[in-house]
């Protein structure tokens, strides 16, 4: 029987998760990116929008249902699964490609078929942090985690250009599932921690689909820290996806900083929630983590609202480097909470709720974000994104679960068997 004896940043059953996490990580924004290019360039930008949406949508709609599956059968076994069939989906695809030239509606097939994976490997990719490792360690983990997602997408946009210049959609697809394959063979050697009481639990909870499914939602509402945690996670992604995916290049062309001043606010965003990764990894003893959380989310939002104000380019890439410590700081410690707190049989359902977010609801905020730039301004939406992160804020301040949370101090041999019972 396996059990984690050390922190997690020493963890070679931890370091396996974190790479095979981090190929993901790659192997995805590659992915996205080369759908994007290859379906412009045999149907023009006009269908870019809508095989990106084909993969969305079913993602979006069976992310719940990935998580009762998860919750089912055990996060580690899903996981491997569905990274199994989409590895096979995108080679397949490639080996494809190598007989006959892509069409639009084979980006469309594939879209939808990965989409739909997706939405099974999501919520249990999202789980296992709180099955491999102590629950003193899970700050730690996901700082960890969201310094490997960070970098992981930074890596995939080159990586798929290089491979797409080099062979076209055929070599970049080929790579696409190469490191897929590579994150599915490290995942089969990932083990979790011995958790007691969870599959009788399950099958006490397999009284059909639907039963299931809002047994998850009842489970967050009844729990105060968890319902509040997630409705300000909500909060906080809608706040953030606007100004990241659209504020930031109509906040420059206002200013007249160009697309090199986008990609310096960004990128400084990017580095600074890359260093509250690094930062939490080296100091995972937080004092008073409750208080921390909710400081980090009233700083945050306040820095979103102050690129309202800003008017040159370095005290933008300042704002952007301080934002992006502080999100990534409330990101991480907000992750690590809603999952010490969640049973181990709930952890699917729990992790789709808040998968679903930030992949299925928060984007479809960015063309709200753009047509409310064009009528009242880009300045005043970011003072309206901020009020919303103050909003959630104002959430998590009202709840004394959170402002006194805690996370576990190592007990021995953490079995998880106190949680699930």
């Amino acid at each position: 029987m396996w059990t984690a004896t050390g922190p997690a940043h020493r963890d070679p059953n931890v370091f396996r998760w974190l790479l095979a996490y981090g190929l993901s990580c790659v192997a995805n924004s590659a992915y996205f990116l080369a759908l994007g290019w290859t379906a412009n360039e045999i149907a023009g930008p006009a269908q870019v929008g809508w095989v990106v949406a084909a993969g969305a949508a079913p993602r979006a709609l069976l992310m719940l249902v990935g998580g009762v599956i998860a919750d089912h059968f055990g996060p580690r076994l899903v996981v491997i699964v569905s990274d199994a069939v989409r590895c096979a989906v995108i080679l397949a695809f490639a080996a494809g490609l190598v007989l006959t030239s892509p069409t639009l509606w084979l980006l469309f097939a594939v879209a939808v078929l990965f989409g739909v994976v997706d939405a099974f490997f999501m919520p249990s990719v999202g789980a296992l942090p709180a099955l491999i490792t102590r629950q003193d360690q899970l700050v730690r983990l996901q700082g960890m985690r969201g310094m490997t997602m960070r970098l992981g997408n930074v890596a995939g946009p080159p990586f798929a250009g290089l491979a797409t210049g080099l062979g076209g959609p055929t070599a970049v697809f080929g790579t696409v599932g190469v490191l897929l394959a590579l994150s599915l063979l490290l995942l089969v050697f990932v083990r979790t921690l011995p958790v007691h009481g969870v599959e009788e639990k399950n099958k006490q909870w397999r009284s059909g689909l639907w039963r299931d499914l809002t047994d998850g939602i009842t489970y967050a509402r009844s729990r105060p820290l968890i319902g509040a945690v997630l409705v300000a996670i909500a909060l906080v992604e809608i706040a953030t996806v606007g100004p990241l995916n659209v504020g930031f290049l109509l906040l420059a062309d206002d200013r007249g900083w160009g697309i090199s001043g986008v990609g310096w606010i960004i990128g400084a965003f990017g580095v600074g929630a890359g260093a509250s990764g690094l930062l939490l990894t080296w100091w995972v003893n937080l004092p008073r983590p409750g208080a921390v959380y909710c400081g980090t989310m009233i700083a945050g939002s306040l820095g979103i609202g102050c690129f309202a104000w800003v008017g040159t380019l370095p005290v933008a890439v300042l704002a952007g480097a301080v934002t992006g410590v502080l999100l990534g700081l409330n990101g991480a410690l907000a992750l690590a909470f809603v999952q010490s707190a969640t049973e181990p049989a709930m952890l699917g359902r729990i992790m789709s709720l808040g998968t679903l977010v930030g992949l299925g609801l928060a984007p479809f905020t960015i063309p709200v974000f753009g047509t409310a730039a064009a009528v009242t301004g880009t300045a005043s939406v970011f003072l309206l994104c901020s009020v919303l992160g103050l909003v959630g804020s104002g959430i998590v301040l009202t709840s004394s679960a959170i402002r006194r949370a805690e996370l576990a101090a190592p007990r021995g041999d953490d079995t998880r068997a106190d949680i699930a019972t």
